[in-house]
């Protein structure tokens, strides 16, 4: 979720029902050396509550160091990412890189626990490879020294984002009689049937969401209203939709500027206006803009020609 869980996306995910918001990872080697785009990171504001920030690294020093900055930022809580597959992460031996150390995985998160009055969470994979899961002894060891809470992702780092997600370890982690803590599922959350399935199927005790909230910040309230209904919940309007993406674009701006704001905030306008017969000549428009002004105009466009469009319930 780099470049999309900042805090524009994360008010708009927050004002349709998302229980808790985290931050994009932020290197703790970036931290200490006051790196900018780390730094930035680190903008959390009352509205989101509760809000995590989520580091990561693998040097024990750094790490310490980056949790007594995050303190500064006053969040609910301190998430560890020992998940993230990006090779450039990975060859460091951070996020899912740790996977080949557990040992040192269990001292970083004993070390960081011990260093802060605050919840420290993990977020992490099944393991490396397939020949190497262990994960239900690896979350026992994780809370063991005192890791509040933990997400695991259903894929082994060589498995990346492909094939499906296999939920059924972390249904074991969860069914651990020595398991305590929270375990979260994540992975394939893509419609609000998988996450009742998640919850009741699998007993885990919520979802992270990541891919399925691109664009579509409104997954959230749709998931909570099946669950209470049974029924899906009628679509965001052109209108809404339209609204929704003007102030993501407007925001994003605010904070990061222009030329930043027009261009990470291009990846969420597929989600926004998916399925539209015909839209390619808009869409392109708005991801192929270098100045907000056109892409505002491209919204205004998008309403004047498919403002009456209906999308179906799912």
């Amino acid at each position: 979720m780099e470049d999309v869980s900042d805090p524009p996306f994360r008010a708009l995910c927050k004002e349709q029902g998302a229980d808790v918001v985290y931050t994009e990872f932020i290197s703790s080697e970036g931290l200490i050396r006051d790196a900018a785009k780390s730094v930035m990171k680190l903008d959390i504001y009352e509205k989101e509550r509760p809000v995590g920030i989520q580091i990561f690294g693998a040097n024990l020093d750094s790490m310490l160091q980056s949790v007594e900055i995050v303190e500064k930022s006053g969040p609910d809580i301190i998430d560890i990412n020992f998940g993230c597959p990006v090779k450039k992460v990975v060859c460091k031996g951070a996020g899912a890189g740790i996977l080949k150390d557990i040992d040192l995985m269990v001292s970083l998160t004993k070390a960081m626990v011990e260093h802060t009055k605050l919840p420290v969470t993990v977020k992490t994979r099944l393991g490396w490879d397939h020949d190497s899961i262990k994960i239900v002894e690896v979350a026992e060891r994780l809370q063991d020294v005192g890791c509040k809470a933990i997400s695991i992702h259903g894929r082994t780092r060589v498995q990346m984002y492909k094939g499906e997600a296999d939920w059924r370890p972390i249904a074991e982690v969860k069914n651990n009689q020595r398991m305590h803590i929270p375990v979260f599922g994540n992975g394939d959350v893509d419609s609000p049937e998988m996450a009742m399935k998640m919850r009741d199927e699998y007993g885990l005790d919520g979802a992270m969401i990541g891919r399925a909230s691109i664009g579509y910040p409104w997954f959230f309230k749709e998931v909570k209203h099946y669950f209470k209904t049974g029924t899906h919940a009628a679509p965001p309007t052109m209108e809404e939709r339209v609204e929704a993406a003007r102030r993501h674009l407007q925001m994003a701006i605010d904070w990061k500027g222009e030329q930043l704001g027009v261009f990470e905030t291009r990846r969420h306008y597929t989600n926004y206006f998916k399925g539209i017969p015909n839209f390619k000549e808009f869409r392109m428009k708005m991801v192929t803009s270098d100045h907000s002004e056109d892409v505002f105009a491209a919204f205004d466009e998008v309403l004047e020609v498919f403002g009456d469009y209906e999308f179906a319930t799912p």
